[in-house]
Protein backbone atom coordinates (compact mmCIF):
# COMPACT_ATOMS: atom_id res chain seq x y z
CA UNK A 1 0.00 0.00 0.00
CA UNK A 2 2.74 2.47 0.99
CA UNK A 3 4.75 1.66 -2.21
CA UNK A 4 1.36 2.32 -4.38
CA UNK A 5 1.49 5.71 -2.42
CA UNK A 6 4.87 6.63 -3.30
CA UNK A 7 4.72 5.77 -6.89
CA UNK A 8 1.47 8.35 -7.04
CA UNK A 9 3.52 10.84 -5.33
CA UNK A 10 6.17 10.17 -7.54
CA UNK A 11 3.78 10.33 -10.42
CA UNK A 12 2.51 13.61 -9.06
CA UNK A 13 5.73 15.50 -8.93
CA UNK A 14 6.52 14.45 -11.74
CA UNK A 15 3.58 15.59 -13.23
CA UNK A 16 3.94 19.11 -11.51
CA UNK A 17 7.34 19.61 -12.52
CA UNK A 18 6.30 18.82 -15.91
CA UNK A 19 3.44 21.53 -16.03
CA UNK A 20 6.02 23.80 -14.47
CA UNK A 21 8.50 23.18 -17.64
CA UNK A 22 5.54 23.67 -19.80
CA UNK A 23 4.41 26.75 -18.64
CA UNK A 24 7.89 28.15 -18.47
CA UNK A 25 8.65 27.20 -22.39
CA UNK A 26 4.76 28.84 -23.14
CA UNK A 27 6.37 31.92 -21.38
CA UNK A 28 9.74 31.85 -23.15
CA UNK A 29 8.01 31.32 -26.72
CA UNK A 30 5.72 34.46 -25.93
CA UNK A 31 8.66 36.10 -24.67
CA UNK A 32 10.57 35.06 -27.69
CA UNK A 33 8.16 35.87 -30.26
CA UNK A 34 7.23 39.28 -28.95
CA UNK A 35 11.14 39.68 -29.30
CA UNK A 36 11.01 38.98 -32.49
CA UNK A 37 8.02 41.76 -33.48
CA UNK A 38 10.22 44.21 -31.44
CA UNK A 39 13.09 44.29 -33.41
CA UNK A 40 10.92 44.15 -36.94
CA UNK A 41 8.95 47.45 -35.38
CA UNK A 42 12.57 48.55 -34.57
CA UNK A 43 13.66 47.76 -38.15
CA UNK A 44 10.55 49.82 -38.87
CA UNK A 45 11.89 53.01 -37.07
CA UNK A 46 15.55 52.65 -38.14
CA UNK A 47 14.13 52.49 -41.92
CA UNK A 48 11.96 55.44 -40.78
CA UNK A 49 14.93 57.69 -39.59
CA UNK A 50 17.08 56.66 -42.76
CA UNK A 51 14.33 57.63 -44.90
CA UNK A 52 13.75 61.11 -43.28
CA UNK A 53 17.58 61.78 -43.20
CA UNK A 54 17.86 61.12 -47.15
CA UNK A 55 14.69 62.99 -47.67
CA UNK A 56 16.22 66.16 -45.61
CA UNK A 57 19.34 65.41 -47.85
CA UNK A 58 17.86 65.88 -50.95
CA UNK A 59 14.85 67.88 -50.69
CA UNK A 60 16.88 70.82 -50.54
CA UNK A 61 17.82 70.23 -54.17
CA UNK A 62 14.69 72.53 -55.72
CA UNK A 63 13.91 74.39 -53.24
CA UNK A 64 18.05 76.13 -52.13
CA UNK A 65 18.67 77.59 -55.57
CA UNK A 66 15.68 79.81 -55.56
CA UNK A 67 15.63 80.61 -52.37
CA UNK A 68 19.44 81.38 -51.98
CA UNK A 69 19.00 83.81 -54.95
CA UNK A 70 16.08 85.30 -53.47
CA UNK A 71 17.63 86.02 -49.97
CA UNK A 72 20.17 88.05 -51.91
CA UNK A 73 17.25 90.09 -53.86
CA UNK A 74 15.49 88.26 -56.20
CA UNK A 75 12.01 87.62 -56.27
CA UNK A 76 12.19 83.76 -57.54
CA UNK A 77 10.69 81.14 -55.78
CA UNK A 78 7.07 80.70 -54.38
CA UNK A 79 6.74 80.48 -50.87
CA UNK A 80 3.75 81.39 -48.38
CA UNK A 81 2.49 84.97 -48.20
CA UNK A 82 3.00 86.75 -45.02
CA UNK A 83 -0.46 86.00 -43.25
CA UNK A 84 0.04 81.88 -43.65
CA UNK A 85 0.97 79.02 -46.05
CA UNK A 86 -0.98 79.62 -48.83
CA UNK A 87 -1.41 77.84 -52.14
CA UNK A 88 -1.16 78.29 -55.79
CA UNK A 89 2.28 78.89 -58.31
CA UNK A 90 1.47 82.51 -57.42
CA UNK A 91 3.44 82.61 -54.28
CA UNK A 92 5.93 84.95 -53.85
CA UNK A 93 8.99 84.73 -51.26
CA UNK A 94 8.47 85.24 -47.78
CA UNK A 95 12.40 86.97 -48.08
CA UNK A 96 12.60 90.47 -48.71
CA UNK A 97 15.29 91.89 -50.64
CA UNK A 98 17.66 93.08 -47.51
CA UNK A 99 20.57 91.38 -49.45
CA UNK A 100 22.72 92.89 -51.76
CA UNK A 101 23.11 90.43 -55.45
CA UNK A 102 25.46 87.80 -55.41
CA UNK A 103 27.61 86.83 -58.71
CA UNK A 104 26.49 83.82 -60.28
CA UNK A 105 29.70 82.04 -59.45
CA UNK A 106 29.49 83.39 -55.45
CA UNK A 107 26.05 81.94 -55.66
CA UNK A 108 27.06 78.67 -56.96
CA UNK A 109 30.00 78.41 -54.22
CA UNK A 110 28.00 78.91 -51.06
CA UNK A 111 25.43 76.14 -52.66
CA UNK A 112 28.09 73.86 -52.74
CA UNK A 113 29.40 75.11 -49.48
CA UNK A 114 25.94 74.88 -48.12
CA UNK A 115 25.10 70.76 -49.31
CA UNK A 116 28.62 69.61 -48.51
CA UNK A 117 28.55 70.98 -44.57
CA UNK A 118 26.18 67.56 -43.78
CA UNK A 119 28.66 65.84 -45.20
CA UNK A 120 31.50 67.71 -43.49
CA UNK A 121 30.31 67.61 -39.97
CA UNK A 122 28.96 64.33 -40.28
CA UNK A 123 32.59 63.27 -41.19
CA UNK A 124 34.15 64.90 -38.25
CA UNK A 125 31.43 63.60 -35.57
CA UNK A 126 31.39 59.91 -36.79
CA UNK A 127 34.37 58.47 -35.09
CA UNK A 128 33.15 60.21 -31.73
CA UNK A 129 29.24 59.17 -31.96
CA UNK A 130 30.60 54.95 -33.00
CA UNK A 131 33.30 55.13 -29.70
CA UNK A 132 29.60 56.30 -27.61
CA UNK A 133 27.45 54.27 -29.51
CA UNK A 134 29.75 51.19 -28.30
CA UNK A 135 30.05 52.38 -24.78
CA UNK A 136 26.26 53.21 -24.12
CA UNK A 137 24.46 51.19 -26.59
CA UNK A 138 22.01 51.89 -30.09
CA UNK A 139 18.80 53.26 -28.56
CA UNK A 140 19.85 56.36 -27.26
CA UNK A 141 22.09 57.83 -29.49
CA UNK A 142 19.37 56.68 -32.33
CA UNK A 143 16.95 58.33 -30.25
CA UNK A 144 19.54 61.99 -29.87
CA UNK A 145 20.13 61.54 -33.51
CA UNK A 146 16.32 61.93 -34.30
CA UNK A 147 16.20 64.39 -32.21
CA UNK A 148 18.85 66.61 -33.39
CA UNK A 149 16.90 65.49 -37.03
CA UNK A 150 13.78 67.43 -35.76
CA UNK A 151 16.01 70.34 -34.74
CA UNK A 152 17.40 70.40 -38.02
CA UNK A 153 14.21 70.18 -39.91
CA UNK A 154 12.18 72.65 -38.10
CA UNK A 155 15.24 75.38 -38.57
CA UNK A 156 15.47 74.86 -42.34
CA UNK A 157 11.59 75.43 -42.32
CA UNK A 158 12.19 78.77 -40.39
CA UNK A 159 15.32 79.57 -42.19
CA UNK A 160 15.97 83.27 -43.01
CA UNK A 161 19.53 83.92 -43.72
CA UNK A 162 22.60 82.25 -45.16
CA UNK A 163 23.88 81.44 -42.02
CA UNK A 164 20.56 79.86 -40.41
CA UNK A 165 20.44 77.82 -43.55
CA UNK A 166 24.40 76.35 -43.08
CA UNK A 167 23.50 75.81 -39.52
CA UNK A 168 20.72 73.84 -40.26
CA UNK A 169 22.28 71.83 -42.46
CA UNK A 170 25.36 71.05 -40.34
CA UNK A 171 22.93 70.25 -37.62
CA UNK A 172 21.59 67.98 -39.98
CA UNK A 173 25.18 65.90 -40.10
CA UNK A 174 25.17 66.32 -36.56
CA UNK A 175 21.91 64.07 -36.05
CA UNK A 176 23.27 62.14 -39.37
CA UNK A 177 26.02 60.79 -37.27
CA UNK A 178 24.00 59.42 -34.57
CA UNK A 179 20.97 57.72 -36.02
CA UNK A 180 22.14 56.43 -39.15
CA UNK A 181 25.48 54.56 -37.41
CA UNK A 182 23.57 53.76 -34.36
CA UNK A 183 20.12 52.82 -36.59
CA UNK A 184 22.64 50.02 -38.99
CA UNK A 185 24.46 48.86 -36.02
CA UNK A 186 21.14 48.12 -34.08
CA UNK A 187 19.62 45.86 -37.25
CA UNK A 188 23.53 44.19 -37.13
CA UNK A 189 22.49 43.52 -33.44
CA UNK A 190 19.06 42.49 -33.77
CA UNK A 191 19.55 40.62 -36.50
CA UNK A 192 22.55 38.35 -36.08
CA UNK A 193 21.90 35.58 -38.04
CA UNK A 194 21.65 34.95 -42.08
CA UNK A 195 19.90 35.71 -44.14
CA UNK A 196 17.91 37.69 -41.92
CA UNK A 197 20.95 40.20 -41.72
CA UNK A 198 21.07 40.93 -45.46
CA UNK A 199 17.29 41.29 -45.55
CA UNK A 200 16.73 43.90 -42.88
CA UNK A 201 20.48 46.08 -44.07
CA UNK A 202 18.86 45.53 -47.59
CA UNK A 203 15.33 46.63 -46.63
CA UNK A 204 17.53 49.65 -45.29
CA UNK A 205 19.19 50.70 -48.18
CA UNK A 206 16.04 50.54 -49.82
CA UNK A 207 14.72 53.19 -47.81
CA UNK A 208 17.54 55.22 -48.15
CA UNK A 209 17.23 54.86 -51.70
CA UNK A 210 13.95 55.80 -51.75
CA UNK A 211 14.57 59.16 -49.26
CA UNK A 212 17.02 60.15 -51.93
CA UNK A 213 15.20 60.08 -55.45
CA UNK A 214 11.86 60.57 -53.91
CA UNK A 215 12.73 63.69 -51.69
CA UNK A 216 13.43 66.50 -54.77
CA UNK A 217 9.95 65.86 -56.85
CA UNK A 218 8.00 65.28 -53.47
CA UNK A 219 10.16 69.16 -51.71
CA UNK A 220 9.66 70.40 -55.34
CA UNK A 221 5.86 69.93 -55.83
CA UNK A 222 5.21 70.80 -52.20
CA UNK A 223 7.33 74.34 -52.37
CA UNK A 224 5.46 75.44 -55.61
CA UNK A 225 1.62 74.99 -54.61
CA UNK A 226 2.35 75.31 -50.26
CA UNK A 227 5.40 76.87 -50.10
CA UNK A 228 8.69 76.65 -48.81
CA UNK A 229 8.14 75.53 -45.39
CA UNK A 230 5.51 72.96 -45.41
CA UNK A 231 7.99 70.18 -46.92
CA UNK A 232 9.99 70.25 -44.12
CA UNK A 233 7.28 70.89 -41.27
CA UNK A 234 5.60 67.14 -42.75
CA UNK A 235 9.31 65.93 -42.50
CA UNK A 236 9.55 66.71 -38.79
CA UNK A 237 6.49 66.31 -38.13
CA UNK A 238 7.34 61.84 -39.43
CA UNK A 239 10.77 62.14 -37.39
CA UNK A 240 9.03 63.62 -34.04
CA UNK A 241 6.68 60.15 -34.65
CA UNK A 242 9.57 57.72 -35.46
CA UNK A 243 10.96 59.27 -32.30
CA UNK A 244 8.27 58.80 -29.66
CA UNK A 245 7.61 55.15 -31.47
CA UNK A 246 11.60 54.68 -30.51
CA UNK A 247 10.62 55.57 -27.29
CA UNK A 248 8.08 52.80 -26.92
CA UNK A 249 9.77 50.11 -28.14
CA UNK A 250 13.01 50.90 -26.53
CA UNK A 251 12.98 53.49 -23.80
CA UNK A 252 16.66 54.37 -23.04
CA UNK A 253 17.75 51.95 -19.86
CA UNK A 254 14.57 50.24 -20.15
CA UNK A 255 15.94 46.55 -20.35
CA UNK A 256 19.67 45.40 -18.83
CA UNK A 257 20.55 44.81 -22.08
CA UNK A 258 23.72 46.79 -22.16
CA UNK A 259 25.37 45.61 -18.96
CA UNK A 260 25.12 41.78 -21.26
CA UNK A 261 27.38 43.48 -23.65
CA UNK A 262 30.98 43.26 -24.49
CA UNK A 263 33.70 46.17 -24.66
CA UNK A 264 33.79 47.11 -28.50
CA UNK A 265 37.05 47.03 -30.38
CA UNK A 266 38.11 51.00 -30.45
CA UNK A 267 38.09 52.37 -33.32
CA UNK A 268 41.47 53.41 -34.43
CA UNK A 269 42.28 49.15 -34.39
CA UNK A 270 38.83 48.72 -36.85
CA UNK A 271 40.03 51.35 -39.30
CA UNK A 272 43.57 49.60 -39.49
CA UNK A 273 42.01 45.79 -39.96
CA UNK A 274 43.16 45.52 -43.80
CA UNK A 275 39.73 43.41 -44.51
CA UNK A 276 37.48 46.45 -43.00
CA UNK A 277 39.75 48.76 -44.50
CA UNK A 278 39.15 47.48 -48.12
CA UNK A 279 35.16 47.39 -47.43
CA UNK A 280 35.83 50.78 -46.15
CA UNK A 281 37.32 51.89 -49.29
CA UNK A 282 35.24 49.87 -52.01
CA UNK A 283 31.82 52.21 -49.97
CA UNK A 284 33.54 55.40 -50.89
CA UNK A 285 34.72 54.42 -54.38
CA UNK A 286 31.73 53.21 -55.40
CA UNK A 287 29.81 56.38 -54.15
CA UNK A 288 31.95 58.69 -56.07
CA UNK A 289 29.93 58.88 -59.16
CA UNK A 290 26.08 59.39 -57.46
CA UNK A 291 28.22 62.22 -55.27
CA UNK A 292 29.96 63.28 -58.11
CA UNK A 293 27.21 63.67 -60.66
CA UNK A 294 24.26 65.28 -58.27
CA UNK A 295 25.84 68.73 -58.36
CA UNK A 296 26.46 68.55 -62.07
CA UNK A 297 24.49 66.70 -64.46
CA UNK A 298 21.80 69.03 -64.43
CA UNK A 299 24.07 71.99 -65.93
CA UNK A 300 25.81 69.15 -68.58
CA UNK A 301 21.82 68.21 -69.26
CA UNK A 302 21.17 72.02 -70.19
CA UNK A 303 24.41 72.72 -72.11
CA UNK A 304 23.99 69.65 -73.95
CA UNK A 305 21.33 68.23 -74.92
CA UNK A 306 18.77 71.95 -74.18
CA UNK A 307 16.72 69.55 -71.50
CA UNK A 308 14.09 70.54 -69.96
CA UNK A 309 13.53 71.58 -65.90
CA UNK A 310 11.41 68.49 -65.67
CA UNK A 311 13.38 66.14 -67.20
CA UNK A 312 16.54 67.47 -65.12
CA UNK A 313 14.23 66.99 -62.17
CA UNK A 314 12.99 63.42 -62.86
CA UNK A 315 16.78 62.24 -64.40
CA UNK A 316 17.19 60.56 -61.13
CA UNK A 317 13.49 59.10 -60.01
CA UNK A 318 13.92 56.28 -62.71
CA UNK A 319 17.19 55.05 -61.03
CA UNK A 320 14.59 54.39 -58.08
CA UNK A 321 13.53 50.89 -59.17
CA UNK A 322 16.91 49.19 -60.56
CA UNK A 323 18.23 50.27 -56.93
CA UNK A 324 15.82 48.52 -55.00
CA UNK A 325 16.11 45.44 -57.75
CA UNK A 326 19.73 45.40 -57.04
CA UNK A 327 19.03 45.10 -53.28
CA UNK A 328 16.80 42.17 -54.02
CA UNK A 329 18.57 40.44 -56.10
CA UNK A 330 22.08 40.54 -53.86
CA UNK A 331 19.49 39.44 -50.88
CA UNK A 332 18.90 36.41 -52.76
CA UNK A 333 22.19 35.54 -54.19
CA UNK A 334 23.53 35.77 -50.89
CA UNK A 335 21.24 33.58 -49.19
CA UNK A 336 21.97 31.11 -51.85
CA UNK A 337 25.55 31.52 -52.34
CA UNK A 338 26.87 33.38 -49.57
CA UNK A 339 30.82 32.71 -50.08
CA UNK A 340 30.57 34.97 -53.16
CA UNK A 341 29.69 38.04 -51.32
CA UNK A 342 32.89 39.84 -52.29
CA UNK A 343 31.99 39.21 -56.09
CA UNK A 344 28.72 40.56 -55.62
CA UNK A 345 30.69 43.91 -54.75
CA UNK A 346 33.01 43.07 -57.25
CA UNK A 347 30.61 42.66 -60.16
CA UNK A 348 28.65 46.09 -58.99
CA UNK A 349 31.95 48.17 -58.63
CA UNK A 350 32.64 47.40 -62.83
CA UNK A 351 28.87 48.34 -63.55
CA UNK A 352 29.35 51.55 -62.13
CA UNK A 353 32.64 52.10 -63.75
CA UNK A 354 30.90 50.70 -67.33
CA UNK A 355 28.06 53.35 -66.68
CA UNK A 356 30.19 56.29 -65.51
CA UNK A 357 31.81 55.99 -68.33
CA UNK A 358 28.79 55.91 -70.89
CA UNK A 359 26.99 59.34 -69.19
CA UNK A 360 29.09 61.58 -71.81
CA UNK A 361 28.12 59.37 -74.55
CA UNK A 362 24.46 60.27 -73.98
CA UNK A 363 22.42 62.69 -76.44
CA UNK A 364 19.33 62.86 -74.49
CA UNK A 365 16.94 62.28 -71.82
CA UNK A 366 16.27 58.82 -72.68
CA UNK A 367 19.51 57.42 -73.36
CA UNK A 368 20.94 59.20 -69.69
CA UNK A 369 18.58 57.15 -68.02
CA UNK A 370 20.05 53.78 -68.70
CA UNK A 371 23.46 54.71 -67.33
CA UNK A 372 22.58 56.81 -64.38
CA UNK A 373 20.03 53.34 -63.74
CA UNK A 374 23.22 51.29 -64.03
CA UNK A 375 25.24 53.36 -61.39
CA UNK A 376 22.23 52.93 -58.88
CA UNK A 377 22.35 49.22 -59.59
CA UNK A 378 25.88 48.86 -59.54
CA UNK A 379 25.54 50.81 -55.91
CA UNK A 380 22.61 48.24 -54.69
CA UNK A 381 25.26 45.06 -55.48
CA UNK A 382 28.01 46.70 -53.53
CA UNK A 383 26.21 48.24 -50.41
CA UNK A 384 24.03 45.05 -50.14
CA UNK A 385 26.80 42.55 -50.11
CA UNK A 386 29.66 44.62 -48.16
CA UNK A 387 27.79 46.02 -45.37
CA UNK A 388 26.48 42.89 -43.66
CA UNK A 389 30.27 41.73 -44.69
CA UNK A 390 31.40 44.71 -42.23
CA UNK A 391 29.51 42.97 -39.45
CA UNK A 392 30.67 39.52 -40.11
CA UNK A 393 34.30 40.82 -40.06
CA UNK A 394 33.79 41.62 -36.42
CA UNK A 395 32.26 38.96 -35.28
CA UNK A 396 34.74 36.83 -36.44
CA UNK A 397 38.07 38.87 -36.32
CA UNK A 398 36.87 41.46 -33.17
CA UNK A 399 34.20 41.82 -30.92
CA UNK A 400 30.45 41.74 -31.97
CA UNK A 401 29.60 45.30 -31.59
CA UNK A 402 28.90 47.20 -34.45
CA UNK A 403 28.72 50.87 -33.60
CA UNK A 404 32.65 51.97 -34.48
CA UNK A 405 32.63 49.44 -37.46
CA UNK A 406 29.28 50.98 -39.29
CA UNK A 407 30.72 54.47 -38.10
CA UNK A 408 33.76 53.78 -40.33
CA UNK A 409 30.89 52.68 -43.27
CA UNK A 410 29.78 56.26 -42.70
CA UNK A 411 32.85 57.97 -43.00
CA UNK A 412 33.13 56.22 -46.62
CA UNK A 413 30.04 57.78 -47.40
CA UNK A 414 31.00 60.88 -46.13
CA UNK A 415 34.05 61.37 -48.16
CA UNK A 416 32.51 61.15 -51.02
CA UNK A 417 29.40 63.58 -49.94
CA UNK A 418 31.78 66.05 -48.37
CA UNK A 419 34.19 66.15 -52.02
CA UNK A 420 31.45 65.69 -54.46
CA UNK A 421 29.47 69.98 -54.22
CA UNK A 422 32.74 71.13 -53.73
CA UNK A 423 35.64 69.41 -55.86
CA UNK A 424 32.87 67.90 -58.95
CA UNK A 425 32.15 71.43 -60.40
CA UNK A 426 36.41 72.39 -60.05
CA UNK A 427 36.77 69.23 -61.81
CA UNK A 428 34.08 69.94 -64.92
CA UNK A 429 35.84 73.54 -65.16
CA UNK A 430 39.15 72.70 -65.65
CA UNK A 431 39.21 69.14 -67.29
CA UNK A 432 35.69 68.37 -68.97
CA UNK A 433 32.38 66.46 -67.77
CA UNK A 434 33.40 63.63 -70.37
CA UNK A 435 36.97 63.59 -67.82
CA UNK A 436 34.69 63.57 -64.97
CA UNK A 437 33.34 60.57 -65.81
CA UNK A 438 36.14 58.43 -67.50
CA UNK A 439 37.80 59.38 -64.06
CA UNK A 440 35.46 57.81 -61.58
CA UNK A 441 34.53 54.63 -63.88
CA UNK A 442 38.20 54.19 -64.21
CA UNK A 443 38.84 54.15 -60.35
CA UNK A 444 35.57 51.43 -59.68
CA UNK A 445 36.85 49.52 -62.32
CA UNK A 446 40.47 49.09 -60.46
CA UNK A 447 39.05 48.85 -57.53
CA UNK A 448 37.02 46.08 -58.21
CA UNK A 449 39.96 43.55 -58.23
CA UNK A 450 41.09 44.76 -54.70
CA UNK A 451 37.80 43.04 -53.29
CA UNK A 452 39.34 39.49 -54.14
CA UNK A 453 40.87 40.00 -51.14
CA UNK A 454 38.02 39.22 -49.19
CA UNK A 455 37.57 35.67 -51.51
CA UNK A 456 38.66 33.81 -48.15
CA UNK A 457 36.55 35.47 -45.11
CA UNK A 458 34.47 33.13 -44.95
CA UNK A 459 37.08 30.43 -44.16
CA UNK A 460 37.73 32.39 -41.00
CA UNK A 461 37.61 30.79 -38.02
CA UNK A 462 35.36 32.98 -35.19
CA UNK A 463 37.65 34.34 -32.24
CA UNK A 464 36.70 33.55 -29.00
CA UNK A 465 34.54 36.75 -28.26
CA UNK A 466 33.22 38.55 -24.60
CA UNK A 467 29.78 37.28 -26.26
CA UNK A 468 30.64 33.84 -26.37
CA UNK A 469 32.17 33.68 -23.08
CA UNK A 470 28.93 35.66 -22.01
CA UNK A 471 26.92 32.69 -23.49
CA UNK A 472 28.71 30.15 -21.84
CA UNK A 473 28.38 31.61 -18.63
CA UNK A 474 24.83 30.85 -18.89
CA UNK A 475 21.55 32.64 -18.69
CA UNK A 476 21.47 35.14 -15.68
CA UNK A 477 17.82 36.61 -16.28
CA UNK A 478 14.56 36.25 -18.49
CA UNK A 479 16.78 38.52 -21.25
CA UNK A 480 19.80 36.10 -21.86
CA UNK A 481 17.72 33.21 -21.65
CA UNK A 482 15.23 33.94 -24.67
CA UNK A 483 18.24 35.12 -26.44
CA UNK A 484 19.96 31.86 -26.00
CA UNK A 485 16.65 30.19 -26.39
CA UNK A 486 16.58 32.23 -29.70
CA UNK A 487 19.83 31.15 -30.93
CA UNK A 488 18.96 27.75 -30.60
CA UNK A 489 16.03 27.82 -32.24
CA UNK A 490 17.66 29.93 -35.50
CA UNK A 491 20.40 27.33 -35.82
CA UNK A 492 17.89 24.10 -36.13
CA UNK A 493 17.02 25.60 -39.37
CA UNK A 494 21.23 26.39 -40.99
CA UNK A 495 22.90 24.54 -42.09
CA UNK A 496 24.49 21.32 -40.51
CA UNK A 497 27.70 20.55 -39.14
CA UNK A 498 29.05 18.48 -41.38
CA UNK A 499 28.51 20.79 -44.46
CA UNK A 500 30.56 23.60 -41.85
CA UNK A 501 33.85 21.36 -41.83
CA UNK A 502 33.66 22.02 -45.19
CA UNK A 503 34.45 25.80 -44.53
CA UNK A 504 37.07 24.82 -41.63
CA UNK A 505 34.70 25.48 -38.78
CA UNK A 506 33.23 22.03 -37.70
CA UNK A 507 36.61 21.52 -35.66
CA UNK A 508 35.53 25.09 -33.93
CA UNK A 509 32.26 23.64 -33.15
CA UNK A 510 33.82 20.64 -31.82
CA UNK A 511 36.36 22.59 -29.68
CA UNK A 512 34.13 25.58 -28.54
CA UNK A 513 31.34 24.20 -26.00
CA UNK A 514 28.56 26.38 -25.40
CA UNK A 515 28.68 28.74 -28.09
CA UNK A 516 24.88 28.91 -29.59
CA UNK A 517 24.43 27.16 -33.07
CA UNK A 518 22.71 30.78 -34.10
CA UNK A 519 25.88 32.40 -33.50
CA UNK A 520 28.16 29.67 -34.92
CA UNK A 521 25.65 29.81 -38.10
CA UNK A 522 26.63 34.05 -38.23
CA UNK A 523 30.44 32.78 -39.00
CA UNK A 524 29.43 30.90 -41.85
CA UNK A 525 28.22 34.15 -44.37
CA UNK A 526 31.24 36.11 -46.71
Amino acid sequence: MSEAGGAGRARAAVERLSEAVGERRRQLGTAMGEARRQRRLLLGVVCVALLLDNMLYMVIVPIIPDYIAAMRGGTAGPSAPAGGNGSGGGNRSLLTARYPPASGSNEDVQIGVLFASKAMLQLLVNPLSGTLIDRVGYELPLLAGLGVLFLSTTTFAFAENYATLFAARSLQGLGSAFADTAGIALIADRYAEEPARSRALGTALACISFGSLAAPPFGGVLYEFAGKRVPFLVLACVCLLDGLLLLVLAPPGGTGARANMPVGTPIHRLMIDPYIAVVAGALATCNIPLAFLEPTIANWMKDSMGASEWEVGLTWLPAFFPHVLGVYVTVQLAAAYPHLQWFYGALGMAIIGASSCLVPACRNFGQVIIPLCGICFGIALVDTALLPTLAFLVDVRHVSVYGSVYAIADISYCVAYALGPIVAGQIVHTMGFAQLNLGMGLANVLYAPVLLFLKNVCQMKPSHSERNILLEEGPKGLYDTIKMEERKGMGKSLQPAGEMDENGMGSYHRDLKGVSEEDSSDYEYS
